[in-house]
């Protein structure tokens, strides 16, 4: 992945220039603002992603050709090899292109942008204050990883009678390793030691709206609430979730200790349903996406003072 650093407008944030597609929470916000307040620095990098745009492309391009002016590995054995744009016309040219774009689109950050814009909010006569830090990648580029979820009982039915009342929406077959679905309105269930593949009903896939028709939504709104009872997944405790970067085999381990009865896998959320979400000014269902690598924190710094 390559992307640019920048200092993004709190003005743009506001007007929706800057698109969302999560709630947030006041509690996180307030932690964001008292680590901003405490630093007169903002360290954590909001992760953008902006639509096609070749000319961003070739200048970012041209500039890892040159070798870079820092390479660290962090955790995880994630590299963060950071190039200085620092010619005039490269950043006449950069600041023409994204000026130009119709939208940039939040993947991860929403809490760390909020406060930003409440920073902004509060220090009116501070130019530094108007913008907050962010890295844009190409969304082309970017890959969404799957979210899977886990619940806790099959409200009181036998996995026999779970899988036949499943039957009423998807067609279920017998797997015999882990499924890791191929397409969207796929799934793999886990349940009693054994996998299967669901595959959701043609006539039952067929959503324009563009929450609805998110996997996620197809899961909660076929499977998760009319059979397991799972009506608000923000606040019940019956369900987890696991991100995609731990593995199928996670799923396999908490299903197999009795601490969950049973697992679902699902097709990662695609760059394209989350900008659509976005673009309609809607908000995803909880847990929809996963990134990785993560972005790491300190590397790049936008100082408000």
């Amino acid at each position: 992945l390559v992307g640019l650093a920048l200092a993004a407008s709190v003005a743009d944030y506001d007007s929706n220039r800057i698109r969302k597609h999560e709630y947030t929470r006041p509690d996180k916000e307030d932690d964001r603002v008292r680590q901003i307040e405490a630093l007169d620095a903002q360290t954590g990098p909001v992760l953008l992603a902006y639509p096609d745009a070749p000319e961003v492309d070739a200048i970012l391009a041209a500039c890892t050709r040159r070798p870079p002016a820092s390479d660290v590995e962090a955790d995880g054995g994630v590299h963060h090899a950071i190039w200085v744009v620092d010619d005039p016309a490269s950043i006449d040219a950069l600041t023409r292109a994204f000026d130009a774009m119709p939208a940039l689109y939040i993947a991860d950050g929403h809490h760390r942008s909020a406060a930003a814009s409440r920073v902004a909010a509060a220090r009116p006569g501070q130019a530094s204050a108007q913008r907050f830090l962010a890295v844009a990648f190409p969304h082309r580029q970017m890959r969404i990883l799957d979210y899977n979820r886990l619940v806790r009982d099959l409200r009181g039915m036998t996995p026999a009678q779970f899988l036949e009342k499943i039957g009423n929406a998807f067609a279920v077959t017998k797997a015999g390793a882990p499924v890791r679905p191929a397409m969207p309105g796929e799934f793999g269930l886990y349940l009693a030691g054994g996998w299967h593949r669901l595959q959701l009903r043609e006539d039952l896939a067929q959503i324009v709206d563009p929450v609805s028709r998110l996997d996620v939504s197809l899961l909660a709104d076929r499977l998760l609430e009319p059979v397991l009872g799972i009506v608000d997944p923000r606040t019940d405790k019956r369900i987890d979730f696991v991100g995609g970067g731990r593995g199928l085999a996670e799923l396999e381990r908490r299903v197999d200790s009795g601490e969950m009865a049973v697992a679902f896998s699902l097709y990662p959320t695609r760059m394209e349903d989350l900008m659509a979400v976005a673009d309609a000014g809607r908000v995803m269902p909880p847990k929809s996406t996963w990134f990785e690598p993560k972005l790491a924190d300190g590397l790049v710094s936008h100082v408000l003072d």
